[in-house]
């Protein structure tokens, strides 16, 4: 007998890996709902390093055909309320209103929680792609709802923005005034005749700003002021009361125009960056608060450091881990490619691999003794100290290349170190293709096994910050899959090393959102 072909193996059965993936590699196919769950989480409808923006839509669509109407309603509850997405939760609600009224009902309140997400809506259900072009009755009655239920202060700032606008949409859902300022407000936007004199006080005041009648710009959206001619003094004025998201956007543009001679703002601007409460309501996803550290170069340094300080706060559901955890960060060269995908004219500086470096800093961060080890074709090596800052230290790891996909690679390494761990997780697209390729299973299943005889309590977790539906690990009780890059994928795993997730993990979790 040929006993290098019937060697008996250690540990468990290796699961069979028949699918490949989109770099070509063997890979273990998704279930529908993880698979949905995942394009959700992480999704943008753009041009990804392996995929079409077409190619993810069909998928997506496909994908919400075929599990049940309740689990596209949660998704699409999930993908906004913990993975703080856009398109991807107007995409599956344009979906169930084709589907199912009473989820829609139930659903729509939720996801369309400010203008840009209604705007979504009626964009992808007027494009015919989930197979209607008109709203219908119920859809039209839901956004006059959504309008009636806004101030017509939130009404009028919620007037920047195109395709459609909000102008768009009222002639499309005829919404009731009820009010002489509503009516007068609805006519001012849609370009109508009206009384002026009734215009709620902001739109009066903001049009008294333009004509020059007053010096004092009104608190309105920054995109309505950056049109105008500003002096500096205007500048101050809307950095001193401009909202979080709008701060943390537009720093460089108030150091551009003197407001950072100001001390009194420029320690407001500070204070309101590191504020608690503010960076949790404002709901940031921690590379949006690297990408404005990064690009923040000639403001103050009082200011780098609130955002350091906000960025401490939006990671705190960072987990720390009872016993020995490990980080494996991908630094391969499909890592290079943008997080939100490739964007005509609005493509994001930040890239993957920032992401999963600011992961792996992030958890290194709360577990001091953690290590990270990096990751392409082979391992990579890079001096990390846990107490430097987060941002340095994901600095310091989104500056390597490491090539190819190699997921394998760093188990490989603890296996032959013979190492002891209660946790690993990876943070990658999951596109290896460069591991071996030999018996019925992944590479990194193969390893992980090996690993397991050692460490019988070890769990793995596998984040994936890219919309495919093939995974590395296949699900199990002791390995997690989960997608998305808010600070929701931390809570998680936070709970799953602890032993509080079991069955299908992160879709039991989508599963029990009440509808």
């Amino acid at each position: 007998m040929n006993t290098n072909l019937f060697n008996t193996l250690r540990g468990k059965l290796v699961p069979a890996a028949p699918a490949r993936n989109e770099a070509g590699g063997v890979a273990c196919a998704m279930s529908p709902k993880a698979a949905l769950a995942q394009y959700a989480a992480t999704g943008c409808m753009n041009r990804t390093f392996y995929a079409t923006a077409d190619e993810q839509m069909k998928n997506v669509l496909a994908l919400a055909q075929t599990v049940d109407a309740a689990f596209v309603a949660k998704t699409a509850i999930y993908a906004r309320e913990s993975g703080y997405m856009k398109d991807m939760p107007a995409l599956l609600c344009a979906v169930l209103a084709s589907r199912d009224r009473e989820l829609l009902k139930a659903t729509f309140p939720r996801v369309m929680d400010n203008a840009r997400m209604v705007r979504n809506f009626v964009q992808i259900i007027r494009s015919g792609a989930t197979g209607r072009k008109s709203l219908g009755t119920l859809p039209k009655r839901l956004v006059r709802d959504w309008i009636a239920a806004r101030s017509d202060e939130q009404l009028f700032a919620d007037s920047v923005g195109q395709t459609p606008s909000l102008a768009d949409i009222i002639r499309m859902v005829h919404p009731h005034p009820g009010t002489p300022a509503r009516e007068a407000l609805y006519g001012y936007l849609i370009g109508q005749p009206h009384n002026a004199e009734v215009l709620p006080p902001v739109v009066r005041a903001y049009e008294a700003f333009k004509t020059g009648l007053v010096k004092t710009a009104p608190n309105v959206p920054f995109q309505m002021l950056t049109a105008l001619d500003l002096r500096k003094d205007d500048w101050i004025e809307i950095a001193h009361t401009a909202p979080w998201h709008m701060t943390r956007m537009n720093l460089n543009t108030f150091a551009r125009h003197g407001v950072f001679d100001n001390r009194e703002v420029t320690r407001a601007v500070a204070n309101r960056l590191a504020n608690a409460e503010l960076v949790r309501k404002a709901r940031v996803f921690p590379y949006q608060l690297l990408a404005a550290y990064m690009t923040a170069t000639n403001v103050p340094e009082i200011v780098r450091n609130a955002l350091q300080d906000a960025m401490e706060i939006a990671t705190a559901n960072v987990p720390r881990i009872d016993g020995k955890v490990y980080i494996f960060p991908d630094v391969s060269g499909s890592m290079q490619s943008p997080v939100t995908s490739h964007r005509a004219g609005a493509t994001t500086a930040v890239r993957c691999i920032d992401v999963a470096a600011l992961v792996a800093a992030s958890i290194m961060r709360r577990n001091g003794d953690a290590e990270v080890l990096p990751f392409g074709t082979t391992i990579c090596s890079v001096p990390i100290n846990a107490r430097d800052s987060i941002m340095t230290n994901a600095q310091k790891l989104a500056a390597i290349n490491g090539g190819g996909t190699n997921c394998s690679a760093p188990l490989v390494e603890l296996n032959r170190r013979k190492a002891q761990a209660d946790l690993i997780v990876y943070v990658s697209d999951n596109e290896s293709w460069a591991d071996p390729q030999r018996g019925r299973g992944t590479e990194t299943m193969r390893q992980w096994a090996q690993f397991k005889v050692n460490n019988p309590n070890a769990r793995l977790v596998c984040i994936d910050i890219q919309p495919y539906a093939t995974t590395q690990a296949a699900e199990s009780e002791d390995v997690l899959n989960v997608g998305g890059f808010s600070d929701q994928v931390f809570t998680l795993v936070a709970r799953f090393a602890e032993g509080k997730l079991s069955g299908e993990h992160w879709i039991g979790e989508i599963d029990g959102i009440s509808l």
